[in-house]
C-alpha cells in the first residue's frame, strides 16, 4: 500500500492536519472548560461572600425566618445555597432548596466540604454525577461569630450540567470540523500528490519504455519548479542518450562490418574460454558452423588442432597470453594463428583475441621462391662451369687438334646460348609478371599462323619422322593480339610435342571455332606426364624428367611463359596426359568480332 508516493504523501498530509486539529481542539476544549469553571468558582466565591455577610449581621441562629428570607433572595443565581448550623446533627438551618430543611447536611452534601469548612477552611469539590462527568461544583465557607468563632458554613452547590453540555456540543462541533478538514485533506493531498506524482510517473513510464528499447519518448514540462527540472533534464538526457547509443551502434556496426568481411578469421575469448565472437572467416578457416561453434570452449576447439595453444596451457605456463602459433589443419592448409590479451583498468587480463591467418598460398609460394631461386641457380651453374673448364682447358695450351678446338669452342657456344635463352625467358617472366609486356595487338589468322609454324617445324618433324594429321579449317579463324607472342606459344607447344614423342610418332593437330572462341588442340602419343606431376607442368622450372628435357635444351619456363601469354590474352589453356600414352594440350582464344578493339580490351593484363 505504501509503496506509492502518492499514497504517502496523502498520508503525511492527513496525519498533519489530524494531529494539528486534535491538538488545537483539545487545547481550546480544555481551555473553555478551565474559563467557565472559573467564572463559576468566581461567582460562588462572591455568593459565598455576601452570603456570609449578610448573615453575621443577623442572628441566623436564632431567626431562622429571616435567614431564609434572605436566601430566598439567591433563589434566582441558579445554585443551592445551604446554611449549616454547627452540632452533632449538622442542621441545614436554611437553603434555597426547601426540600432539605432541617435535614443532615451530611446525608445530602459532601461530608468533607462541611468538616473542612468547620476546621476554618475554604473547602472545593466538583462532584461527579454517574456516569455523566462532572455534573456540579461544590464550595464550603465557614461562618464566624461576633467573636469570631466558627458557628457554622455555608455550603454552594452549583449545577454544571449546561456547561458540560456546552462542552460536549463543542466538542461535537470540532469533530466534525475535524472530519470536515480531514476529508478536504484528503482531497487536497490528492491533487496535490497527483501534481508531484502525475510526472514522476510519466517520467517512470517513459523510462521503462526506454529501458526495452524505446528512446523515443518525451516528457511533457508543465512548470519551471523542481519537477519540470526532472522532466527537462529527462528529455535532455533521453536525447543525449538516443545520440550516443545511435554513434555507439553506428561503431558496432562499423566493427561487426569490419570482422565479418576482413580477410582473416577473429575470435575473441574471455580468461574463462567463453567465446565472445567468432567471425565467418573463422568458421570457414576451422571448417565450423555457427551452431558447432556456440557450443565449444576456446580449448575445445585448438586442443585438437594446437596443445600449447590452449587456454590451460598458457596459464600453466604463466605467459602473457601473446604469441603465434602456426597450425597445420587437417585438410592441409597452414594456420597462422596470432594472439594478444585484452586487459581490465587495472592491467589483469581478462580475455585473448586470436587473429587467424591462411598462409597456405604464402607458404607455397614461399616454396616456389626457394625452388625458383635453386633452380635458376643451378639452371645458371651448369653451363657456367662447362664454359670455364673447356676455356681453362683451351688456355692452358693444353689442345694442339684444331678440330678438338672447334668441338670445345662449339660446346661454349651451345652453352652462352642456353644462359642467354634462360636470361632472355626470366625476363620475359618478369615482364609477364609486373605487366610490362610491351604488346601489338592486331587482328591474327590462326588458320594461317599454323601454317607457318608447320613449315617452320617442317625440318624438326622430319628428323623424328612424325606422322602430322591436320585438317586446316575451311574459313580463316581470327583472334585479336599479339601475333609474335601467339607464335611463340604454338611453338612452344608444338615443339613439345615433337620433342617428347619418340620417333615415328604421331601428332594431331585440330584448329576449330568454339561460339565465341577459338579452339587449338595439339595431341601426341608421346611418353606422356605421370598424373602426380600433371597440376605442376605450368610452374616455372618443373621438369618431369630433368635430365632429358635439360639435354633437350629445355628450361623448364615455357610452359608457364605460354599460359601467361595467353591468359594475356583473355584465353586458357589446358594440358591432358597419361604417362606412357600421350598429351593433348588445347588452348583457346577469344574470337575476333571484327569491332575496334583498344590495346587494353584485346590483350589482357595477366592475372
Amino acid at each position: 500500500m505504501f509503496k506509492s508516493i502518492r499514497i504517502k504523501i496523502i498520508t503525511i498530509y492527513f496525519l498533519l492536519i489530524f494531529m494539528a486539529m486534535v491538538i488545537v481542539g483539545l487545547f481550546m476544549i480544555r481551555q473553555f472548560e478551565n474559563y467557565h469553571l472559573g467564572v463559576e468558582r468566581n461567582n460562588i466565591v462572591s455568593i459565598s461572600g455576601s452570603v456570609a455577610t449578610t448573615l453575621q449581621s443577623i442572628d441566623w441562629q436564632n431567626q431562622p425566618q429571616e435567614t431564609q428570607e434572605n436566601l430566598n433572595l439567591y433563589e434566582r443565581v441558579g445554585m443551592e445555597i445551604y446554611v449549616i448550623e454547627r452540632g452533632s446533627r449538622f442542621t441545614i438551618a436554611a437553603s434555597t432548596n426547601l426540600t432539605y430543611l432541617n435535614e443532615n447536611a451530611t446525608h445530602i452534601l459532601e461530608p468533607d466540604l462541611i468538616l473542612g469548612a468547620l476546621n476554618g477552611h475554604d473547602m472545593e469539590k466538583d462532584v461527579l454525577a454517574g456516569t455523566q462527568g462532572i455534573s456540579s461544583k461544590n464550595m464550603a465557607f465557614p461562618l464566624y461569630d461576633e467573636d469570631n468563632r466558627i458557628n457554622g458554613v455555608v455550603y454552594v452547590r452549583k449545577d454544571l450540567g449546561d456547561i458540560y453540555q456546552t462542552l460536549d456540543q463543542s466538542k461535537f462541533i470540532m469533530l466534525r470540523s475535524t472530519l470536515v478538514a480531514l476529508g478536504i485533506t484528503i482531497l487536497l493531498g490528492y491533487f496535490i500528490a497527483s501534481s508531484i506524482t502525475g510526472p514522476i510517473r510519466d517520467v517512470t513510464v517513459k523510462a521503462s519504455k526506454m529501458a526495452r528499447g524505446d528512446f523515443d519518448q518525451v516528457v511533457e514540462v508543465k512548470s519551471s519548479d523542481e519537477i519540470g527540472q526532472l522532466a527537462s533534464m529527462f528529455n535532455y538526457l533521453t536525447a543525449r542518450l538516443k545520440t550516443l547509443l545511435q554513434e555507439v551502434s553506428s561503431e558496432k556496426q562499423k566493427l561487426d562490418t569490419i570482422l565479418t568481411d576482413m580477410a582473416d578469421g577473429v575470435i575473441a575469448t574471455t580468461i574463462e574460454g567463453t567465446l565472445i565472437h567468432i567471425n565467418s572467416r573463422a568458421l570457414a578457416m576451422l571448417s565450423l558452423t555457427r551452431e558447432e561453434a556456440e557450443n565449444k570452449t576456446f580449448d575445445q576447439l585448438f586442443q585438437p588442432i594446437n596443445q600449447p595453444l590452449s587456454l590451460k596451457v598458457l596459464q600453466e605456463e604463466h605467459r602473457d597470453f601473446s604469441g603465434v602459433e602456426v597450425l597445420d589443419m587437417p585438410d592441409g592448409t597452414k594456420l597462422r594463428a596470432s594472439y594478444a590479451p585484452y586487459r581490465s583498468e587495472a592491467g589483469e587480463a581478462e580475455g585473448m583475441v586470436l587473429l587467424l591467418q591462411d598462409i597456405t598460398e604464402h607458404e607455397k609460394l614461399e616454396k616456389m621462391r626457394k625452388e625458383f631461386v635453386a633452380n635458376v641457380s643451378h639452371e645458371l651453374k651448369t653451363p657456367l662451369t662447362t664454359i670455364k673448364s673447356y676455356t681453362e682447358t683451351m688456355l692452358e695450351g693444353s689442345i694442339d687438334d684444331p678440330a678438338m678446338e672447334q668441338r670445345f669452342l662449339k660446346v661454349i657456344n651451345d652453352e652462352a646460348d642456353r644462359m642467354t635463352r634462360l636470361v632472355r625467358e626470366l625476363l620475359q617472366l618478369s615482364n609477364l609478371d609486373y605487366q610490362q609486356m610491351k604488346w601489338e595487338p592486331q587482328p591474327v589468322n590462326l588458320r594461317a599462323l599454323m601454317e607457318k609454324v608447320l613449315r617452320n617445324l617442317d625440318q624438326p618433324l622430319q628428323q623424328k619422322q612424325h606422322q602430322v594429321t591436320y585438317d586446316p579449317p575451311e574459313q580463316p579463324l581470327i583472334t585479336f593480339g599479339d601475333q609474335d607472342a601467339i607464335e611463340q606459344v604454338i611453338l612452344n607447344l608444338f615443339s613439345n610435342a615433337i620433342k617428347y614423342t619418340p620417333d615415328g610418332g604421331n601428332l594431331h593437330l585440330y584448329l576449330e571455332r568454339e561460339q565465341a572462341a577459338i579452339s587449338l588442340t595439339i595431341q601426341d602419343n608421346g611418353i606422356g606426364i605421370p598424373s602426380q606431376d600433371l597440376p605442376r607442368v605450368f610452374e616455372r622450372f618443373y621438369r618431369v624428367d630433368k635430365a632429358r628435357s635439360r639435354e633437350m635444351g629445355g628450361t623448364g619456363l615455357g610452359l608457364s611463359i605460354a599460359r601467361q601469354i595467353v591468359e594475356a590474352h583473355g584465353g586458357s589453356i589446358h594440358l591432358y596426359s597419361r604417362e606412357g600414352k600421350g598429351t593433348r594440350v588445347v588452348m583457346r582464344l577469344p574470337l575476333y568480332s571484327g569491332e575496334e578493339t583498344s590495346e587494353k580490351e584485346a590483350v589482357a593484363q595477366p592475372s
